[in-house]
């Protein structure tokens, strides 16, 4: 009788036999591949009619900013929910909000471009363009906040006949120098990073009008030596400009709480605490875009579950960040000895709303840090989508209960109030979703999602190898 053989177990391409770690990139993939994989999104004349529908719905939903901020001008701040002393209601809790969304894209593209972590390159073009419109979100709202946004310009140090200049001592102007920063950098860095894409969507572009929009877009790219040199030096510059702003950007947002004399705000944690959080919610964000878009274009092979799973173990670092802030703000307010620090933490948790502070337990510790360890959840795509939109709903209650609960119950009982939003509140709020999904729909349709020339230089047609096939010896170079 004939003996059976061992049965072969059944090999997933995707894991790499040496390391059991997920591939970056799905083999069989080679430079013509790449480019028709991704160029041909922006190429295609079919445009799917599923991306007409939802660009509609979404710019339906974005009518909310336009009506909302026409009403406002007209009538004043009082149409909102804001009173004394809740005088900060919506608009701030929703400009911190949208700020701490565009984090991850900067650290994604600048941050790990520096640690050269190859995994970042099918993922750091949307994650770049989801930071800009996160910042143009983000930016309207202290500045209709302010009551008079047609004099903003006032916030800007110009040359004027008064010889007036800004108040610096003020956070209000802290936050124009900071998100104008951190927008113009960012913009820079995405535009500079499309430059050779953008080369060859004007070499492969059939309609005269596209071939030449991306032509003037390529700023004559040619792919020459002296190029890329001037491209990877421009690159790791801005790199190097960017990686402060990511921990500076919510550091000098969370001073506009710290320097307040307000119990719940004035706190050393607030720096290391605010830029954690950030963080936290950009990558949740970032696989709330990321998770569609690889099944909707079929991206799989480019964004696999590698990408995903790295991106989980930072949200649970960052996370466990946020869980200390929590329970150091706790245990300060009973180590200070302090009357009133030690009311307003009870009232976060005991009073009125209450329920805001136990509802960001829940989903920004609870349910996120219970289930990251695990690589199983972690590589599972459904549970990670609803995850991400757990953690960034858990993110806003954070700077809901930061904002509302230190300021409606201040030191004076005799002023104390309470904090309702109004429909105009959730209409300007709601609308910026639509504004935000407007954009970034616009972006996948016309622009490359993926930087086609970075996926390239991984591919083993990019590497060199010394000392025959049968070498140990892999040099990594760009040929």
């Amino acid at each position: 009788m004939a003996t059976k053989g061992p049965i072969n177990p059944v090999v997933d391409p995707m894991i790499d036999p040496r390391t059991g770690e997920y591939a970056v990139i799905a083999p069989g993939h080679n430079f013509k591949s790449v480019t028709q994989k991704i160029g041909g999104i922006v190429l295609t004349g079919n445009t799917p009619l599923a991306w007409f529908f939802g660009l509609i719905v979404a710019a339906a939903i974005a009518q909310g900013v336009l009506v909302g901020i026409t009403w406002l001008v007209l009538k004043g701040i009082g149409i909102w929910g804001v009173t004394i002393p809740g005088a900060w209601g919506f608009a701030i809790i929703n400009f911190v909000w949208w700020i701490g969304i565009g984090h991850a894209g900067t650290l994604i593209s600048a941050i790990l471009l520096l640690f050269k972590q190859t995994w970042r390159n099918s993922i750091n073009r949307f994650a770049e363009a989801m930071t800009i419109f996160a910042v143009v979100c983000a930016g309207m709202f202290p500045l209709i906040h302010v009551g008079r946004p047609w004099v903003s310009y006032w916030l800007f140090p110009y040359p004027n006949t008064m010889n007036v200049w800004p108040q610096f001592r003020s956070p209000l102007c802290w936050d124009v120098f900071a998100v104008s920063t951190y927008a113009t950098i960012s913009i820079v860095f995405w535009y500079i990073g499309m430059i050779p894409d953008f080369g060859t969507l004007r070499d492969r572009a059939t309609l005269p009008f596209a071939k030449t929009m991306y032509g003037i877009l390529s700023l004559g790219w040619r792919g020459s030596t002296r190029h890329w040199i001037r491209y990877e030096t421009a690159s790791l510059l801005l790199a190097g400009l960017s990686t402060p702003l990511v921990l500076s950007v919510h550091t000098v947002i969370s001073f506009d709480f710290a320097v307040a004399a307000l119990a719940g705000w004035h706190t050393t944690i607030f720096p290391p605490y605010f830029v954690a959080g950030a963080i936290y919610s950009g990558f949740a964000m970032v696989l709330t875009l990321a998770i569609p878009i690889r099944k909707f274009y079929h991206l799989e092979d480019l964004v696999t579950l590698r990408h995903l799973d790295n991106m989980a173990k930072v949200m649970l670092g960052t996370g466990l960040i946020v869980a200390y802030g929590y329970g150091m703000e706790v245990f300060m307010a009973w180590f200070s000895a302090s009357h009133w620090e030690f009311f307003m933490m009870w009232n976060r948790m005991f009073g009125p709303m209450g329920w805001a502070y136990w509802m960001l337990i829940l989903t920004n510790i609870a349910i996120p840090l219970t289930t990251l360890w695990s690589r199983k959840l972690r590589v599972n795509v459904g549970y990670l989508f609803v995850l991400s939109f757990i953690v960034n709903i858990g993110m806003w209650f954070e700077r809901f209960v930061i904002v509302v609960t230190s300021l409606y119950r201040d030191y004076l009982p005799s002023s104390w109030g309470t904090y309702r939003a109004t429909k105009w509140d959730y209409m300007i709020f709601i609308g910026t979703w639509g504004l935000f999904t407007f954009l970034f729909l616009l972006f996948a349709r016309f622009l490359p999602m993926i930087p086609m020339s970075e996926i390239k230089m991984m591919l083993p047609q990019t590497k060199v190898t010394r000392g025959g096939h049968n070498a140990e010896t892999v040099v990594e170079e760009a040929v």
